[in-house]
C-alpha cells in the first residue's frame, strides 16, 4: 500500500520522519507532499494522512474525495476539530489503521459552480463551506436565493455561507448557524449580518441545489477559507450542491464521541453533577 503524507506549514521534519518510519514499519510505500505543492501520483495512494491543522485536512479532503481515498488527520495545530489523532498518537493511529481497527465515516463534500451569462466559469469542491460576501467596492450585498428551482427570496446582507454538516462548526457557527451532526448530508444557508432581523439560517434536505445570484454587488467567493477569493460580478450565480463521491474519513472513536469532541473543542466544560 502507498501512504501519502500531506505536510502542513507547521509540520517539522522530525514529525514527518516519524510518520514515514511508522508507515514503512508496515511495509508501506510512502510519499510526502507539501500542502501547497504538487500532488502527482496522489491518486495511487491507499491512504492520505494529513500532518497539520484543520486547514491541512481541508486541503487533503479536496485531494482525497474525487479518488475515494480514505483520509486520516493528525492534529499539529491548536483546535483540530476535523482531525482524528493528536501528534503524540501518530504511530498508534497508523498501527490501528494497518490492523484494520478503524471505521470509515462518510462526509458530504460541497460542489460549487460559478456561472456567468448561464455559462460555468469555474467549478470546485470543498469540505466545509463556500462564502459569498461583499467586496471592498460594495458596502452591502443583495442576493437572490433559489433552492431546487424554487425562489426563496432576496436578502440584503454582508454575504451568505453555504455549509456542509462538517462546516457547520466552522465559519457558519461563528456567523450564528446551527450545529449539524457531521454525518448528515444536509446543507445549511447562513446569512452574514443580514439587514432584516427576520432573515435566519435555513437547513436544506440532501439532494437540493442552492443558488445564490448576486443582484447587487460585486462580491467575492471563498471556498474553505481560501486565501485567494474569486470575483463574482453583479448578475453572476453561485450554485452549490453535494459532490459525489463523498469523503471517506478514517475514525477510531465511536460515532457518539462527536458530542464529547464538541464539548472539548468549544470549551463547554463538563455537565454539572446533580446533588444527592
Amino acid at each position: 500500500m502507498k501512504i501519502c503524507f500531506l505536510r502542513g506549514p507547521g509540520a517539522e521534519q522530525a514529525i514527518v520522519d516519524r510518520a514515514v518510519a511508522a508507515a514503512r514499519a508496515h511495509n508501506a510505500e510512502t510519499i510526502v507532499v507539501e500542502r501547497d505543492g504538487s500532488s502527482n501520483d496522489i491518486d495511487k495512494a491507499g491512504l492520505i494522512v494529513t500532518l497539520g491543522g484543520d486547514g491541512t485536512f481541508l486541503a487533503g479532503a479536496r485531494l482525497a474525495a474525487p479518488h475515494e481515498i480514505p483520509i486520516l488527520g493528525v492534529n499539529l495545530g491548536r483546535l483540530g476539530f476535523l482531525t482524528e489523532v493528536e501528534e503524540t498518537q501518530l504511530e498508534r493511529g497508523l498501527e490501528l489503521f494497518f490492523e484494520g481497527s478503524y471505521r470509515i465515516e462518510e462526509r458530504t463534500m460541497l460542489e460549487v459552480a460559478h456561472l456567468s451569462d448561464d455559462r460555468v466559469r469555474a467549478r470546485s469542491i470543498g469540505l466545509n463551506e463556500v462564502v459569498v460576501e461583499h467586496s471592498g467596492e460594495a458596502r452591502i450585498l443583495r442576493l437572490e436565493i433559489d433552492v431546487g428551482g424554487q425562489a426563496v427570496g432576496v436578502i440584503d446582507a454582508d454575504g451568505a455561507i453555504v455549509a456542509t454538516a462538517s462546516g457547520s462548526t466552522a465559519y457558519a457557527l461563528a456567523s450564528g448557524g446551527p450545529i449539524l451532526e457531521p454525518t448528515l448530508r444536509d446543507l445549511v444557508l447562513v446569512p452574514m449580518n443580514p439587514f432584516a432581523l427576520t432573515v435566519r439560517p435555513i437547513v436544506f434536505a440532501p439532494g437540493q441545489d442552492i443558488t445564490l445570484k448576486v443582484v447587487r454587488g460585486p462580491a467575492e467567493m471563498r471556498l474553505d477559507g481560501g486565501r485567494q477569493g474569486r470575483t463574482v460580478a453583479t448578475g453572476d450565480q453561485i450554485r452549490c450542491g453535494s459532490h459525489e463521491p463523498s469523503l471517506k474519513v478514517v475514525r477510531f472513536s465511536p460515532p457518539e464521541s462527536f458530542y464529547v469532541r464538541l464539548a472539548e473543542k468549544l470549551g463547554w466544560g463538563r455537565p454539572l453533577v446533580p446533588k444527592k
